[in-house]
């Protein structure tokens, strides 16, 4: 059937030598993307809830399992980007694998990780941003930084009237900022997000060091509470605790594949993208440990604050500067978080213009000078502004997780069934006991999607049907793979 055709592997190969996208970045280029894309607010937020509702100080051990399920993917994934060093991603190694159908549906819902991703951290940074202005003794109104929805709910808890209109202005102005970036071109973007990743890492650092310093062992004690059911029927702490901890920080890891994305970009794509993705991810998850080491010592776990915890955790020993700090750092964390997003997005996007399931002039066409898609860029950038703008954070987070956890899994298998068909593909870098790896990935991915809320899953459900419509209405009879359009691809 047409729907299962794939793309064969020299075409990718072909698309890589035509590509018209400067070629900087270095490995540890790359792996800056990769950091930037990974440490966010999730490092400065989510830890609190994890902590102090699940896991304890066993906090640390629910990073590693959440690091090692993302370990499964990003070693299949540093498989995949060695063969097909192009930007398309996840879609690019199920086209070239599983068939037509089942890429469109992989880089459909990859909007869901990078778009609606991009979208969460665009309002996630307007409250952080907000947080520092009233540090600093400026004040918005109320319905000038959120939606309206969010902006009444506040308004009910501060018990006065109702803004008539609420507009999320910082994460519209945000959002603009970064798409002017992206615009300009990847070397930019690249220098930008390198003086952030420089600039949160650092505090991260300072965060671990000075935090060592006040560290009461006492705290760690017990190590891994004892499991209790509260009134509701819901379980807390013990072993199962920590995994509902480690799905939880699991998203806190997003963002490792987005380096898969940047390979038309890499000056030596099959070598250096593996590197950088499984070095990114080494790199954040033992930081990611040694704060939650240093949060869950200086304070004790069920007296952590659950929406800034490590800010907080600073305040109460005595360190309210350090809360400064700590409030810049996940601005600019989120900041870098949003571009590599965004960048990924235009270049998913881009692999698929390239193979006809979306418009050309839209998606694929490259700037004359920058040699960046700048209509893609606009059109997801101002998709985005909106969405943020107007839309409550948690309306959009579980539906970027629903996109990324279908992406993993889809490339575990992917790889697996690559190494079947055509074993003696030269893969530069090759996945260790793959068929053990890709198992434990697949499931481990499915298990964490099952944890999802029923409501995500219609939402999800929805969002899938929309995209095979769209396929079959548009992307299938202008595939190039299609019959009679050959030439298409050949002069593209």
């Amino acid at each position: 059937m047409s729907i299962w055709r794939r793309k064969p592997i020299h075409a990718f190969h072909s698309d890589a030598k035509k590509s018209e996208l400067n070629r900087v970045l270095t490995k540890w280029g790359l792996t800056s993307l990769g950091i930037g894309a990974i440490i966010g607010g999730g490092i400065f937020t989510l830890t609190g809830i994890a902590a102090h509702d699940h896991a304890g100080p066993a906090l640390a051990i629910a990073f590693v399992l959440a690091g090692v399920a993302c370990t499964f993917a990003a070693l299949c994934y540093a498989e995949f980007s060695s063969i097909l060093p192009v930007e398309g991603s996840a879609y690019a190694y199920s086209y070239g694998t599983v068939g037509e159908l089942f890429a469109w549906f992989i880089g459909w819902n990859l909007i869901l990780e990078y778009m609606m991703g991009a979208t969460t951290v665009a309002v996630s940074w307007s409250g952080y941003f907000d947080k520092l202005l009233h540090l600093f003794g400026i004040n918005l109104p109320l319905w000038l930084v959120n939606d309206p929805l969010t902006a009444a709910e506040k308004a009910a808890e501060l018990g006065i009237e109702a803004p008539t209109f609420a507009f999320n202005l910082p994460a519209f102005i945000i959002t603009w900022i970064v798409t002017g970036i992206l615009v300009k071109g990847i070397k930019e973007a690249a220098r930008t997000n390198n003086l952030i990743v420089i600039l949160k890492v650092t505090v991260v650092i300072f965060v671990i060091i000075m935090g060592a310093f006040y560290i009461n062992t006492a705290n760690w004690l017990p190590f891994i509470p004892e499991h209790i059911v509260d009134a509701k029927g819901v379980g807390h702490f013990g072993w199962s605790g920590i995994g509902t901890a480690a799905s939880i920080v699991f998203f806190a890891y997003i963002g490792f594949d987005a380096v898969s994305t940047q390979a038309g970009e890499a000056i030596n794509p099959k070598k250096d993208v593996p590197f950088a993705i499984v070095m990114s991810l080494v790199i954040c998850t033992v930081l990611y440990i040694l704060v939650s080491l240093v949060l869950t010592g200086m304070v004790k776990y069920d007296a952590l604050d659950l929406k800034a915890p490590v800010a907080s955790a600073f305040s109460s020993i005595g360190q309210p500067w350090a809360v400064y700090i700590i409030t810049i750092a996940a601005v600019a964390g989120l900041t870098s978080v949003m571009m590599v997003m965004m960048l990924g997005q235009t270049r998913i996007f881009l692999g698929m213009a390239k193979d006809g399931l979306l418009p050309k002039n839209l998606f694929g066409r490259l700037h004359p000078k920058f040699k960046t898609p700048y209509r893609s860029t606009l059109v997801v950038g101002g998709v985005i502004s909106i969405i943020a703008s107007f839309t409550p954070i948690d309306k959009v987070s579980e539906m970027c997780s629903m996109g990324t956890l279908l992406a993993f899994s889809m490339v575990c298998l992917a790889v697996w069934m690559l190494r079947v068909r055509q074993p003696d593909l030269e893969r530069p870098y090759k996945t260790p006991y793959l068929p053990v790896i890709a198992t434990l990935g697949i499931l481990s991915n499915l298990i964490l999607m099952s944890q999802v809320r029923i409501g995500t899953w219609y939402a999800f459900i929805c969002w899938g049907i929309l995209g095979i419509i769209v396929y079959f209405a548009y992307s299938r009879k202008n595939s190039h793979l299609h019959p009679g359009n050959e030439e298409k691809a050949n002069n593209y």
